[in-house]
Protein backbone atom coordinates (compact mmCIF):
# COMPACT_ATOMS: atom_id res chain seq x y z
CA UNK A 1 0.00 0.00 0.00
CA UNK A 2 1.13 3.18 -0.98
CA UNK A 3 1.89 5.93 1.67
CA UNK A 4 -1.00 8.51 -0.12
CA UNK A 5 -3.30 5.20 -0.22
CA UNK A 6 -2.69 4.13 3.41
CA UNK A 7 -3.05 8.16 5.04
CA UNK A 8 -6.48 8.13 2.87
CA UNK A 9 -7.23 4.82 4.60
CA UNK A 10 -6.57 6.45 7.92
CA UNK A 11 -8.55 9.80 7.24
CA UNK A 12 -11.09 7.72 6.05
CA UNK A 13 -11.35 5.30 9.48
CA UNK A 14 -11.17 8.50 11.87
CA UNK A 15 -14.07 10.15 9.80
CA UNK A 16 -15.97 6.99 10.35
CA UNK A 17 -15.14 6.91 14.50
CA UNK A 18 -16.19 9.84 14.64
CA UNK A 19 -19.32 9.83 11.95
CA UNK A 20 -22.66 9.97 14.39
CA UNK A 21 -24.09 5.87 14.94
CA UNK A 22 -27.34 5.12 15.59
CA UNK A 23 -28.16 4.47 19.32
CA UNK A 24 -30.96 1.60 20.35
CA UNK A 25 -33.06 2.15 23.75
CA UNK A 26 -34.56 -0.93 25.35
CA UNK A 27 -36.92 -1.45 28.09
CA UNK A 28 -36.48 -4.46 30.53
CA UNK A 29 -39.20 -6.36 31.86
CA UNK A 30 -41.21 -7.74 29.33
CA UNK A 31 -39.49 -6.57 26.22
CA UNK A 32 -36.01 -8.68 27.17
CA UNK A 33 -36.71 -10.25 30.74
CA UNK A 34 -39.61 -12.18 30.01
CA UNK A 35 -41.31 -11.06 33.31
CA UNK A 36 -44.87 -12.29 33.09
CA UNK A 37 -43.79 -15.95 32.79
CA UNK A 38 -41.38 -15.72 35.37
CA UNK A 39 -44.22 -13.77 37.66
CA UNK A 40 -46.52 -16.89 36.93
CA UNK A 41 -43.93 -19.38 37.38
CA UNK A 42 -42.58 -17.21 40.76
CA UNK A 43 -46.20 -17.20 42.37
CA UNK A 44 -47.35 -20.37 41.51
CA UNK A 45 -44.51 -21.92 43.56
CA UNK A 46 -44.82 -19.43 46.42
CA UNK A 47 -48.39 -20.49 46.55
CA UNK A 48 -47.74 -24.26 46.71
CA UNK A 49 -45.12 -23.67 49.42
CA UNK A 50 -47.82 -21.27 51.66
CA UNK A 51 -50.71 -24.06 50.77
CA UNK A 52 -53.05 -21.41 48.94
CA UNK A 53 -56.11 -23.09 48.45
CA UNK A 54 -57.51 -22.17 44.79
CA UNK A 55 -60.49 -19.08 45.41
CA UNK A 56 -63.00 -19.25 43.08
CA UNK A 57 -63.35 -17.20 40.62
CA UNK A 58 -60.37 -15.70 41.39
CA UNK A 59 -57.48 -16.09 38.40
CA UNK A 60 -54.26 -15.28 40.20
CA UNK A 61 -52.19 -14.26 37.38
CA UNK A 62 -54.26 -11.51 36.52
CA UNK A 63 -54.68 -10.31 40.08
CA UNK A 64 -50.68 -10.53 40.50
CA UNK A 65 -50.72 -8.45 37.81
CA UNK A 66 -52.74 -5.82 38.70
CA UNK A 67 -51.58 -5.77 42.79
CA UNK A 68 -47.80 -4.86 40.50
CA UNK A 69 -49.53 -2.25 38.57
CA UNK A 70 -51.37 -0.52 41.44
CA UNK A 71 -48.64 -0.88 43.65
CA UNK A 72 -45.63 0.06 41.76
CA UNK A 73 -47.02 2.93 39.88
CA UNK A 74 -47.51 4.51 43.18
CA UNK A 75 -44.10 3.64 44.06
CA UNK A 76 -43.31 5.68 40.39
CA UNK A 77 -45.13 8.36 41.66
CA UNK A 78 -43.85 8.95 45.17
CA UNK A 79 -46.48 7.64 47.33
CA UNK A 80 -44.76 4.44 48.72
CA UNK A 81 -41.08 3.06 49.16
CA UNK A 82 -39.70 0.39 46.76
CA UNK A 83 -39.99 -1.54 49.91
CA UNK A 84 -43.72 -0.54 50.80
CA UNK A 85 -44.77 -1.17 47.29
CA UNK A 86 -43.65 -4.80 47.95
CA UNK A 87 -45.01 -5.50 51.03
CA UNK A 88 -48.67 -3.75 49.81
CA UNK A 89 -48.60 -6.51 46.99
CA UNK A 90 -48.18 -9.31 49.53
CA UNK A 91 -50.47 -8.18 52.10
CA UNK A 92 -53.37 -7.69 49.47
CA UNK A 93 -52.30 -11.19 47.43
CA UNK A 94 -52.24 -12.52 51.26
CA UNK A 95 -55.73 -11.10 51.84
CA UNK A 96 -57.44 -12.44 48.67
CA UNK A 97 -56.15 -16.04 49.72
CA UNK A 98 -57.39 -15.78 53.36
CA UNK A 99 -54.07 -14.81 55.09
CA UNK A 100 -53.59 -11.35 57.58
CA UNK A 101 -49.86 -10.14 57.22
CA UNK A 102 -48.53 -7.47 59.22
CA UNK A 103 -45.97 -5.38 57.56
CA UNK A 104 -42.80 -7.40 58.89
CA UNK A 105 -44.81 -10.52 57.43
CA UNK A 106 -45.74 -8.99 54.29
CA UNK A 107 -41.69 -8.30 53.69
CA UNK A 108 -40.87 -11.81 54.38
CA UNK A 109 -43.29 -13.18 52.44
CA UNK A 110 -42.38 -11.10 49.16
CA UNK A 111 -38.45 -12.03 50.20
CA UNK A 112 -40.25 -15.70 49.85
CA UNK A 113 -42.01 -15.39 46.16
CA UNK A 114 -38.91 -13.13 45.45
CA UNK A 115 -36.46 -15.92 45.52
CA UNK A 116 -38.97 -18.42 43.17
CA UNK A 117 -39.37 -15.40 40.88
CA UNK A 118 -35.50 -14.49 40.61
CA UNK A 119 -34.82 -18.42 39.91
CA UNK A 120 -37.60 -18.15 37.23
CA UNK A 121 -35.73 -14.85 35.17
CA UNK A 122 -34.61 -15.58 31.38
CA UNK A 123 -34.77 -14.15 28.59
CA UNK A 124 -36.98 -13.80 25.66
CA UNK A 125 -36.22 -16.58 22.40
CA UNK A 126 -35.97 -13.50 20.01
CA UNK A 127 -33.21 -11.29 22.28
CA UNK A 128 -30.41 -12.42 21.04
CA UNK A 129 -30.95 -12.34 16.90
CA UNK A 130 -32.69 -9.02 17.69
CA UNK A 131 -28.96 -7.38 18.44
CA UNK A 132 -27.03 -9.29 16.13
CA UNK A 133 -29.50 -8.23 13.40
CA UNK A 134 -29.16 -4.43 14.02
CA UNK A 135 -25.55 -4.60 14.60
CA UNK A 136 -24.97 -6.53 10.92
CA UNK A 137 -27.18 -3.52 9.43
CA UNK A 138 -26.05 -0.60 11.71
CA UNK A 139 -22.07 -0.33 11.63
CA UNK A 140 -21.62 1.24 15.23
CA UNK A 141 -24.56 0.78 16.44
CA UNK A 142 -24.65 1.05 20.82
CA UNK A 143 -27.26 0.13 22.87
CA UNK A 144 -28.85 1.09 26.35
CA UNK A 145 -31.39 0.25 28.75
CA UNK A 146 -34.13 3.03 29.90
CA UNK A 147 -35.97 0.85 32.85
CA UNK A 148 -38.50 2.17 35.46
CA UNK A 149 -37.16 0.59 38.81
CA UNK A 150 -34.32 0.69 41.20
CA UNK A 151 -30.64 0.97 39.50
CA UNK A 152 -29.43 -2.36 41.55
CA UNK A 153 -32.36 -4.10 41.20
CA UNK A 154 -32.53 -3.61 37.07
CA UNK A 155 -28.36 -4.07 36.98
CA UNK A 156 -28.80 -7.31 39.08
CA UNK A 157 -31.27 -8.44 36.26
CA UNK A 158 -28.62 -7.67 33.47
CA UNK A 159 -26.28 -9.71 35.16
CA UNK A 160 -28.01 -12.80 35.77
CA UNK A 161 -29.27 -12.55 32.19
CA UNK A 162 -25.94 -12.21 30.71
CA UNK A 163 -26.43 -8.82 29.18
CA UNK A 164 -24.97 -6.17 31.29
CA UNK A 165 -21.66 -6.15 28.74
CA UNK A 166 -24.02 -5.52 25.89
CA UNK A 167 -25.15 -2.09 27.29
CA UNK A 168 -23.32 1.41 27.27
CA UNK A 169 -25.32 2.91 29.32
CA UNK A 170 -28.16 1.83 31.51
CA UNK A 171 -30.59 4.43 32.63
CA UNK A 172 -33.10 3.66 35.96
CA UNK A 173 -35.87 6.03 36.97
CA UNK A 174 -34.75 5.21 40.92
CA UNK A 175 -31.73 6.98 40.17
CA UNK A 176 -32.20 9.61 38.37
CA UNK A 177 -35.87 11.08 39.91
CA UNK A 178 -37.81 10.76 37.07
CA UNK A 179 -40.25 7.87 35.46
CA UNK A 180 -40.91 7.02 31.81
CA UNK A 181 -43.39 8.24 29.96
CA UNK A 182 -41.44 11.79 31.36
CA UNK A 183 -39.46 12.97 28.16
CA UNK A 184 -36.62 14.18 30.57
CA UNK A 185 -35.53 10.57 31.48
CA UNK A 186 -35.26 9.80 27.48
CA UNK A 187 -33.47 12.99 27.03
CA UNK A 188 -31.41 12.06 29.73
CA UNK A 189 -30.20 8.77 28.07
CA UNK A 190 -29.33 10.42 25.18
CA UNK A 191 -27.50 13.00 26.76
CA UNK A 192 -25.51 10.29 28.66
CA UNK A 193 -24.45 8.75 24.94
CA UNK A 194 -23.99 12.08 23.74
CA UNK A 195 -21.08 12.29 26.45
CA UNK A 196 -18.72 9.74 25.00
CA UNK A 197 -19.72 9.94 21.46
CA UNK A 198 -21.14 11.72 18.78
CA UNK A 199 -25.59 10.16 18.61
CA UNK A 200 -26.92 9.83 15.60
CA UNK A 201 -30.89 8.80 15.39
CA UNK A 202 -32.24 7.57 18.80
CA UNK A 203 -35.08 4.71 19.04
CA UNK A 204 -36.88 3.06 21.60
CA UNK A 205 -38.57 -0.47 22.26
CA UNK A 206 -40.70 -1.52 25.02
CA UNK A 207 -43.59 -2.81 25.53
CA UNK A 208 -46.11 -0.34 27.04
CA UNK A 209 -47.30 1.67 24.52
CA UNK A 210 -47.98 4.83 26.47
CA UNK A 211 -45.49 4.85 28.87
CA UNK A 212 -42.21 3.54 26.53
CA UNK A 213 -43.13 4.18 22.76
CA UNK A 214 -45.50 7.05 22.63
CA UNK A 215 -43.19 8.73 25.71
CA UNK A 216 -40.06 7.90 23.61
CA UNK A 217 -41.59 9.64 20.88
CA UNK A 218 -42.68 12.96 22.52
CA UNK A 219 -39.36 13.16 23.51
CA UNK A 220 -37.89 13.06 19.89
CA UNK A 221 -36.93 9.78 19.77
CA UNK A 222 -38.07 6.69 17.00
CA UNK A 223 -40.70 5.30 19.59
CA UNK A 224 -41.48 1.13 19.11
CA UNK A 225 -44.33 -0.55 20.50
CA UNK A 226 -43.64 -4.29 20.98
CA UNK A 227 -47.26 -5.62 21.23
CA UNK A 228 -45.98 -9.38 22.33
CA UNK A 229 -49.86 -10.01 22.93
CA UNK A 230 -51.45 -8.51 20.03
CA UNK A 231 -53.12 -6.11 22.51
CA UNK A 232 -55.68 -3.78 21.45
CA UNK A 233 -54.77 0.12 22.58
CA UNK A 234 -57.09 2.30 23.73
CA UNK A 235 -58.19 4.53 20.56
CA UNK A 236 -56.95 7.99 22.25
CA UNK A 237 -53.69 6.18 22.60
CA UNK A 238 -54.04 4.65 19.52
CA UNK A 239 -54.42 8.35 17.56
CA UNK A 240 -51.46 9.67 19.55
CA UNK A 241 -49.44 7.23 18.14
CA UNK A 242 -49.72 7.49 14.71
CA UNK A 243 -49.79 11.08 14.45
CA UNK A 244 -46.06 10.50 16.30
CA UNK A 245 -45.25 8.23 13.68
CA UNK A 246 -44.63 4.72 16.41
CA UNK A 247 -43.74 2.00 14.97
CA UNK A 248 -45.43 -1.72 16.02
CA UNK A 249 -43.67 -5.11 15.90
CA UNK A 250 -45.00 -8.24 18.11
CA UNK A 251 -41.35 -9.86 17.95
CA UNK A 252 -37.84 -7.87 18.58
CA UNK A 253 -36.84 -9.44 15.29
CA UNK A 254 -39.52 -7.37 13.29
CA UNK A 255 -38.68 -4.66 15.66
CA UNK A 256 -35.33 -5.26 14.54
CA UNK A 257 -36.41 -5.06 10.68
CA UNK A 258 -38.73 -1.77 11.09
CA UNK A 259 -35.66 0.07 13.05
CA UNK A 260 -32.85 -1.01 10.07
CA UNK A 261 -35.46 0.10 7.70
CA UNK A 262 -35.78 3.48 9.73
CA UNK A 263 -32.62 3.89 10.87
CA UNK A 264 -30.46 2.66 8.24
Amino acid sequence: MSASSAAAESASAGASASRPAPVVLFDLDDTLMAHREAVRLGIAQHMQLRAYEAVEGLDVPVLWHELEERHYHAYLAGELSFEGQRRARARDFALAHGEILDDPAAGAWFDEYFAHYRSSWSLHADVASSFAALEAALPGVRFGVITNGELDFQLAKLDRLGLTDRFDEVIASGALGVAKPDPAIFRAAVERFAETAPVGPVAYIGDRLRTDAIGAAEAGLVGVWLNRTHATPEPAEASRARVLGVLEATTLDEASALLIARLG
